[in-house]
Order: structure tokens, then C-alpha cells, then sequence
């Protein structure tokens, strides 16, 4: 495969900026994840958008939605990144990084070459990306992630890309004692699925791996317990049932059942006002709290006599917690400043109701109303982006310049078309090993049980 080229310049302040340029003759599984979505993080894209990794001495970044390649990196200790970079990029970028001077800041364009750690770094952290990002969605027909199985995973990548982090504290991306502790209720599972007779020689050979590199990583680290002691016995011994097993009927769903509840109308009578949908900003609240689809969020204006009244129901995420969230629903009328509204989680909906200014409401025409959904105290406010560059989306038929929060729910419709790609791939076991950089694109074990037919009945 041809090399690829990054610039690697010095600012001002003395960070050196990689810039990874699209890989050439390389392109995502399907062409289309680029179509619909912004490659240049510099112009404001959504951070959903991107895939990031803190290592020793910089911050990773590779767009999900772009084909494989080298990472994007802030170097801020050229020291500590020393020990990864020739590992990560070959040795003219490190090379390149290294001669940046406390001179005028400069800037060089390098020829990057396709390595191992490249590839399982990109895996390592479009994982993350999908522990925080992926749109489980019900209406949308996007089945949750095993999040135990994803974080053994992360577990084992985390291991195999230990040459990108040291032990200075600062990298929380280094973590593969507590994604081991904290997922090992899967390992069980996980065993079982690999003594059985595999679906596919990939998925064996992928189970394996994440196994043997959970055991050396346990080993190395000093975790002990009976789940891992069976877990060394069963790589030492292995000795295969023979006998097919339906991965995701070997682990339990946390949230149980996930059906839409009947429920009733959160106000009987009164006459309607308006009702619409709302915005759903992936950002303002944690994964798993709201389904992913965008239109989750729902909202009615009624008038009861002489009061005022929003009601706002959403579409609750499989894992939402039941209780003790103050989950909010923001509402702005006429562009008015914000109201919230508490929501309570009953089955499979956050609702919740509150009284407006009766003038809000008031006028002949009807009322502007936006609604968003946020938990105070995580919420970084609602996306916004600086000027636009026409260049770095193409929203389809229209040529106008996408701004805002129009621009984010493009972003959001690509990320869902990107994971029904995935599940779709792992349904048919595709692989992607062209080049060490494809390595990312395989399906995750989390995916493959997603994309089964007895994944959360979807």
C-alpha cells in the first residue's frame, strides 16, 4: 500500500500539530460514511464526529466518519511522545517531530508509514468512540452494544497499545485494569463462545485474541480472582464443545425487555396549542440515558382554561437509569430564555410537564417552540460552530452552507448510517485487512452479537 503524508508543523506556543491527510488509494468500507459529514475538525465538526485517544505526551484524533488512516495528533511533550511515535507513524514523522525547533514556528509535510500500532490504535479508539457514541436507538432499529463485551475488548486493545501510554497519571485511556474489573462479568460468556464451534474462523481467531491479551494483560497488572484464574485454565486447555451457540443468548441484557409501553396521555383534555418534535443533542446528556433516534424527543403546549402548559415525553435509551437522574427538558419559546422541565423515567420514556407564562403562549399566531434534553452539570451547552466551510459537507441536494445545530443533525444522521454499515458487516462477517489502518474497520465481538438475530428483538 502507498504511504500517506502528514504536516507536521510547530505553533507558536510549542505544540507540534500532526495532520493526518486522507489515505491514498484507501477508502472507508462504504464510500458513502464520507459523503454526508465534515473530515476537517478544524472548522467546528461535532465531537461525535471524531475518535480520540490521550496518550503520553498528545491527544489522538481520527474522524469516524472518514476511511482509514494515521491519527491527527497535538503533541505537547515531544519528550514522552518519543517512545510511540516511530511506532505510530514510521520514522520520518518522528524524525520530522523531533527537529521542530524553538525557532519561528515551521511546518514539513512527511511521508507516514502504515504500521501495526497504527492499526490497533485507530480500533482502540473507535471503540471508546462507540462506548460513548454509539445510537442505540429502538425506532431507529440500531441495537445497544454489550457494553461488557465492548469494555473486554477495550481491555485487550488497551494491552496490545500500551507503548502509547506511560505511567505519568494523565491519560485515562489507560485503563485496562479497570475495564477488566469492571466488564468481567463477560469473560464467562466470552469462554463459552470461543470453546464452541465458531460461526466464522475471523470471530474465532478474534475471540482468541481478546482472550489471551485480557490473560497477559491480568497477569502483567496483578488482578487475580476465580473468573480469571478459569479463564487461564481454558486458554491452557482448551478443548471444544463442538456445538454452535447463539452468542447473544450467552449474555444477559441489563435493561431487560425493551418494548414500547402504551402508557397514558400525560394531560387529559385541554385544548392543543402546538406539539412537535424536539432536538436531540447526543452531546448535553450521558450514553445511555435517551434513544439515539431523532425524533426521540416529543413535546405538547395545551391551554387548561387560563393556564399554560408544555408536556415533553422521550423515548428512553434500554439502559436509562429508573431513578434519581434529574434528566431536564430545556424549552424556549418565541426565543425566549430557557424554561426546564424535570423528566421521569416510567418504562420506556422520560416524561415530565410544567406550567408556562400564559404570555409566552399568547398572540395569534403559533408560538415558536424549541425543546432539547440536558443533564445539568454535564451539559457543555448546545453545539455551535464558528464559519462555515462549504467545502467540508455536502447535505445533498441543497448548496447552501450548513450552519449550526443543521449541520450537527447531518453529522447525527451519518453516525447512524455508519453503524447500520457495521452491524450490517458483521452480519455478513466482512473483514477490512488491506492495510494495518483498515484494521479498525472489523466489527467489534459487541457488534457481531448486536448484529445477531436474537439481539435485543430489534
Amino acid at each position: 500500500m502507498a504511504r500517506t503524508h502528514v504536516d507536521v508543523t510547530r505553533r507558536e506556543d510549542g505544540t507540534i500539530r500532526i495532520d493526518a491527510a486522507p489515505v491514498a488509494g484507501s477508502a472507508a468500507p462504504d464510500d458513502e460514511a464520507t459523503g454526508s459529514a465534515a473530515q476537517d475538525e478544524a472548522v467546528g465538526d461535532p465531537d461525535f464526529t471524531r475518535a480520540v485517544l490521550d496518550v503520553a505526551g498528545a491527544v489522538l484524533t481520527w474522524p469516524v466518519l472518514g476511511a482509514p488512516g494515521p491519527p491527527s495528533a497535538e503533541v505537547h511533550d515531544r519528550g514522552r511522545a518519543q517512545q510511540w511515535l516511530w511506532a505510530l507513524y514510521g520514522e520520518r514523522v518522528a524524525t520530522a517531530v523531533h527537529d521542530r525547533t524553538a525557532a519561528e514556528p515551521d511546518g514539513v509535510r512527511v511521508a507516514a508509514d502504515p504500521t501495526d500500532l497504527a492499526g490497533s490504535a485507530a480500533r482502540l479508539a473507535l471503540g471508546h468512540w462507540a462506548a460513548r457514541w454509539w445510537p442505540a436507538s429502538y425506532p431507529d432499529g440500531i441495537p445497544a452494544l454489550e457494553a461488557d463485551v465492548l469494555g473486554l475488548e477495550l481491555a485487550a486493545l488497551t494491552h496490545r497499545c500500551q507503548q502509547l501510554f506511560d505511567g505519568e497519571g494523565d491519560q485515562p485511556d489507560d485503563c485496562t485494569a479497570e475495564l477488566i474489573e469492571e466488564h468481567r462479568d463477560a469473560l464467562d460468556p466470552l469462554i463459552q463462545w470461543w470453546r464452541a464451534a465458531p460461526q466464522s474462523a475471523d470471530t474465532a481467531r478474534q475471540l482468541e485474541s481478546v482472550l489471551r491479551l485480557i490473560d497477559h494483560a491480568a497477569d502483567t497488572i496483578g488482578l487475580d480472582g476465580p473468573d480469571l484464574r478459569h479463564l487461564w485454565s481454558s486458554l491452557d486447555q482448551r478443548s471444544p464443545a463442538g456445538v454452535p451457540v447463539d452468542p447473544g443468548s450467552l449474555f444477559a441484557r441489563h435493561g431487560g425487555g425493551y418494548a414500547l409501553a402504551a402508557g397514558e396521555q400525560l394531560v387529559a383534555g385541554g385544548r392543543v396549542i402546538a406539539r412537535g418534535s424536539g432536538t436531540n443533542d447526543w452531546r448535553r446528556y450521558p450514553p445511555g440515558f435517551v434513544d439515539a433516534a431523532e425524533d426521540a424527543v416529543s413535546w405538547t403546549a395545551r391551554a387548561l382554561g387560563a393556564r399554560r402548559r408544555i408536556e415533553v415525553e422521550v423515548v428512553a435509551h434500554t439502559a436509562a437509569p429508573s431513578a434519581g437522574v434529574p434528566l431536564v427538558a430545556e424549552v424556549h419559546v418565541n426565543g425566549g430564555g430557557p424554561n426546564r422541565v424535570p423528566l421521569t423515567r416510567t418504562d420506556d420514556r422520560w416524561t415530565g410537564r410544567a406550567d408556562l407564562d400564559p404570555g409566552l403562549l399568547g398572540g395569534t399566531g403559533p408560538p415558536r417552540i424549541e425543546v432539547g434534553v440536558l443533564l445539568p452539570g454535564f451539559d457543555p451547552g448546545p453545539f455551535d460552530v464558528g464559519p462555515f466551510d462549504p467545502g467540508s459537507f455536502d447535505p445533498g441536494s441543497s448548496s447552501d452552507p450548513v450552519p449550526g445545530e443543521d449541520r450537527a443533525r447531518v453529522a447525527r444522521d451519518a453516525i447512524r448510517a455508519l453503524a447500520r454499515r457495521r452491524l450490517n458487516a458483521a452480519a455478513e462477517r466482512l473483514t477490512y485487512d488491506t492495510s494495518p489502518y483498515d484494521v479498525s474497520w472489523g466489527p467489534f465481538l459487541a457488534e457481531t452479537i448486536a448484529a445477531g438475530p436474537t439481539s435485543e428483538d430489534y
